[in-house]
């Protein structure tokens, strides 16, 4: 007779594994390898490893990219996320697993891709300005908001003690995939990573097309996942935003509903682990 708990959990992990990957596609989840860029157990492995404070940081960082005029333009102009969002979310969520846990081989292949689509993204923005995808500053941007979205993510829901010579390691691991894109400058600690996050928050401009892909990104729900799990998530990436980026998307923060969105993705970020099989938090 079937174990009925564990016939539970191999049903979530199912759900989990369609909401990142395309089955239509034959799509599978990225087997850890030995050979991979980063050695099993570091820090780079450890926080995306955390389903939860993956989304929620990545959630995070994609707002704040809307704000950058250059990736912004390259969404609008080479993009059909306004159909296809959950697309876009899935391809870097795939993007970030096989560069993190993959065979390096697989994870520089998947380098070169990104690279060589990155070459024919371009255009002008509105005032005539040209971008292009390959703006060494422009991908800087996009690295520094996702490298402290994901470790904010598993800092906020996994483990708030991480000794910070382990989150330096973070950086100057993720540092490692930046640099392979092209982005300049790249932090390789934490004070590095406020520095350049400042530095670059001057390239930075709220608009409209701004404040409707934030809308799209919070509202979407990717298929398969529970409206209250989309809820959660999206409450606590806009907790997590600074004021002044809340101020210019023009997003409120969720003050009724920040201390049990935070408790219920705490709460759901164990069962995944359960249901994964990951340790417990770290203290």
């Amino acid at each position: 007779m079937a174990d009925p708990v564990e016939s539970l959990r191999l049903k979530l992990v199912g759900q989990v594994r369609g909401v990142f990957h395309d089955a239509s596609r034959g799509q599978q989840p990225t087997p850890p390898s030995d050979d991979a860029l980063f050695v099993r157990d570091t820090p780079i492995r450890l926080v995306h490893a955390d389903i939860v404070g993956m989304m929620t940081g990545g959630v995070r960082a994609l707002l704040l990219q809307m704000l950058h005029p250059h990736a912004l333009q390259g969404v609008l102009d080479h993009s059909n996320f306004r159909e296809d969002m959950h697309g876009r979310l899935r391809r870097t969520a795939r993007f970030i697993a096989v560069t993190t846990f993959g065979h390096r081989d697989e994870a520089m292949k998947a380098i070169d891709r990104v690279n060589r689509i990155h070459a024919r993204v371009g255009g002008t923005l509105p005032d005539g300005t040209p971008y292009n995808a390959t703006n060494p500053r422009t991908l800087a941007w996009v690295h520094v908001t996702e490298a402290q979205s994901f470790l904010a993510g598993y800092l906020r829901h996994v483990r708030p003690g991480m000794p910070g010579a382990e989150q330096d390691e973070y950086y100057r691991q993720f540092a490692v995939i930046a640099r392979a894109l092209g982005a300049d400058p790249v932090p390789e600690t934490r004070a590095e990573a406020e520095r350049i996050f400042r530095e670059l928050r001057r390239d930075l401009v709220t608009s409209p097309e701004a404040r409707e892909v934030a809308q799209l990104v919070l509202s979407q729900r990717p298929q398969g996942t529970p409206r209250s799990v989309q809820t959660m998530i999206t409450a606590d990436a806009v907790t997590m935003l600074p004021d002044w980026a809340r101020t210019m998307l023009r997003l409120q923060r969720p003050v009724l509903t920040a201390l049990p969105a935070r408790a219920a993705t705490w709460g759901m970020g164990r069962t995944l682990r359960w249901a994964f099989r990951q340790p417990a938090a770290r203290p």
